[in-house]
């Protein structure tokens, strides 16, 4: 039998033991949705399955994550410099005893493991921060100061750990700062712990991977508005921290509010073996672009037997494809590069460390980890192909890939932030593209087309209501959530709908493993009910990281934004002058699309602004208009202001908090 046969055979015995009582639509009486915040039967036996499946008592973890305790930060919370709090420190406190019956057990383990906060010593030379962002700082001693290992997300949590530092340890001046790859948790703090005058004073290196730039650009700029707005849902922004709520991410406690910024490398670092020294340590990096992050590097310590692995081995199965959106990722090379990194380190390692989680001491503990990480990915690769070549669609490949032993004994390959269901589904994406195969998928009518007739053809709104809420009190979550979803989607006034589509979320968050999942899953369900949030997303739209931004790329994200309908006037081009920076941006604005270059020699422009790229900044940021900027001198337009403002006019400006779970 093939997939595709079974997954019908399975479909037609579910169809033929449900029940199709529901049928006369306005007749149908459609029962009040349960209590929020409250674990069905379904979902209380569902969590204490997966306690009786693992070995949760297994205490190894918690004496790693509590090893080398030093000191925690003395307050109740990281503040900004208005005295706004950036980082609540007690607010996973109530992360202690077993799990609730509204938290996956195992969640509930990992986030308390997470949760752990203060300064660590990884050995003596090496230090880490953790359990006051999503990521992890790490501190090596050099010579003469500080060498700062991925900054955090935001300037607050980066002063204040290296605050914690100094007033432990002895303060020093930080003398290198590395980014293990271009997500903003690993270098948007950088300006909490070194400016850019100190970097060229003192000469101090701030090392990247290969491509580092262009990544933090694309990831964070180019595609930033969608993927801050989905991460606002994954990271569960938005809602509290509570047991009925958010527990931690998987990969760490939880995004800080605050500013993020962006300090450039003054050198990025490609190859294998690649070797540098910093303030009298040496570094081996290790290229790992293409794996956890278009540009990442790892780095081995031959002074101190050390091994750091970044985000490429961590204490989760990590994403093969983020849910906030992000390139899919290679999970071949992933094991590859894992394995290469155990042949050539794993036997002179004493301790591994990463920029999440805890680090794991003595060689064999470091080769099992990094074996059983590499297999990991290898796993999910090759039995997605396996079934994707013998005819299985993308979800019936991950519908069928059983968990792999070796997470059932070692935790860090669980699905805590990534999961085997997604990660299949991304691995076959990255070979065979975004749909199925089956020909009725490649030019589907959108969702809210489809989804009146589908209610229509099921007997009526209620009638769909009715069987969902037949579907969530049998805990047939996933087919109560689709059931509901066309609900909405046919009637979005329809608050009976919402309020049943939540509250099915709710339990399919109360029973994920993933913190990526529950967050995204609770968050929903908040949206649903009281409507979308706002405030609470990530900054990265501000004048730190725009500063960094290279003009050239910043122009290619103002591109993404133009709306060629606003454009009412023949195709012309502008020139931006800027006199800060020498740089003189061309950009020819056409009928459908525009494109900048970076020129010498100006040509024949309709106009030319003149003003420094800072100012530009702010009128991007509209923290300035055209005419307060003339207005002061701050800018002159030379040639049809008409035209400069023809362009600058077609620039859409996209709202942030637009519906997600919703039409």
């Amino acid at each position: 039998m093939t997939y595709r046969m079974a997954a019908s055979a399975f479909a037609l015995a579910f169809v033929s033991m449900s029940s199709f009582a529901h049928t006369e639509g306005s007749n149908v009486d459609v029962p009040a949705p349960p209590p929020a915040g409250e674990a069905s039967e379904a979902t209380a036996a569902a969590n204490r399955a997966i306690a009786e499946r693992l070995p949760l008592e297994n205490q190894g973890d918690f004496e790693d994550a509590s090893r080398g305790f030093l000191a925690a930060i003395d307050a109740d919370a990281i503040l900004d410099e208005d005295g706004n709090t950036v980082w609540s420190i007690p607010q996973f406190d109530f992360l202690q005893g077993d799990a609730p019956a509204t938290v996956n057990p195992s969640l509930w383990r990992q986030s308390a493991l997470a949760a752990r906060h203060g300064l660590f010593e990884v050995k003596e030379g090496i230090w880490q921060v953790r359990g006051y962002d999503l990521s992890v700082m790490t501190v090596i001693r050099g010579e003469t100061g500080w060498i700062i290992v991925d900054p955090l997300t935001v300037r607050e949590t980066a002063a204040a750990a290296l605050k914690l530092v100094n007033d432990t340890l002895g303060e020093r001046p930080v003398t290198g700062v590395l980014y293990t790859h271009a997500h903003a948790d690993h270098f948007g703090g950088a300006r909490g712990v070194i400016s850019e005058e100190e970097i060229e004073a003192r000469g101090v290196p701030v090392l990247a991977p290969i491509g580092f730039t262009e990544s933090a650009v694309a990831e964070n700029l180019i595609a930033g508005n969608l993927m801050q707005r989905r991460a606002v849902l994954m990271f569960g922004n938005t809602i509290p921290r509570s047991p009925q709520a958010v527990v931690g991410t998987g990969l760490g406690p939880g995004l800080p509010q605050g500013k993020t910024g962006l300090v450039l490398p003054t050198e990025e670092i490609e190859g294998w073996g690649t070797v540098r020294e910093i303030d009298g340590v040496t570094f081996e990096f290790m290229d790992a672009g293409g794996t956890e992050a278009p540009a990442e590097f790892m780095f081995y310590l031959p002074q101190f037997d050390a091994l750091c692995t970044a985000e490429v081995a961590t204490g989760t199965f990590h994403n093969v494809l983020t849910s906030r959106g992000a390139k899919v990722r290679d999970a071949l090379k992933w094991s590859r590069v894992i394995d290469r990194a155990l042949a050539d380190y794993g036997d002179r390692s004493d301790v591994v460390f990463a920029s999440h989680h805890w680090p794991s001491w003595g060689q064999e503990n470091v080769e099992t980890f990094l074996r059983n990480q590499r297999d990991t990915y290898r796993y999910v690769h090759d039995q997605t192909l396996r079934r994707a070549n013998a005819g299985a669609t993308m979800t019936e490949a991950a519908e069928t890939i059983p968990e792999p032993v070796f997470s059932q004994e070692d935790f860090s390959t669980r699905g805590y932030y990534g999961t085997l269901n997604h990660n299949s589904k991304a691995v076959y994406q990255y070979y065979y593209g975004w749909w199925s195969g089956v020909p009725a998928n490649y030019h589907a009518l959108p969702d809210a087309e489809t989804a009146p007739r589908y209610v229509e053809a099921m007997g009526g709104l209620e009638a769909v209501l009715a069987r969902g809420a037949d579907a969530h009190e049998k805990g047939d979550y996933r087919w109560a959530a689709e059931l509901f979803n066309k609900a909405v989607f046919a009637d979005p006034d329809s608050q009976p709908a919402k309020d049943w589509l939540a509250a099915t979320y709710e339990q399919m968050g109360f029973q994920a493993e993933s913190g990526s999942w529950r967050s995204y899953f609770l968050t929903a369900a908040s949206e649903l009910r009281n409507g979308v949030p706002e405030s609470g997303a990530p900054n990265l739209g501000n004048a730190d990281f725009l500063a960094a931004v290279p003009t050239l790329d910043l122009f290619d994200a103002l591109a993404s934004r133009y709306n060629p309908e606003k454009l009412s006037r023949e195709p012309f081009a502008v020139v931006f002058a800027f006199s800060d920076t020498g740089e003189n941006i061309r950009v020819e604005v056409g009928r459908d699309v525009i494109v900048p270059r970076n020129v010498t020699e100006t040509g024949d422009a309709a106009a030319t602004l003149n003003m420094t790229r800072a100012d530009f900044n702010r009128l991007i940021l509209r923290e300035a208009n055209v005419l307060q900027l003339a207005g002061s001198g701050a800018l002159s337009i030379e040639g049809e202001g008409a035209a400069a403002a023809a362009f600058l006019g077609a620039l859409d400006q996209p709202e942030f908090w637009f519906p997600v779970v919703t039409p």
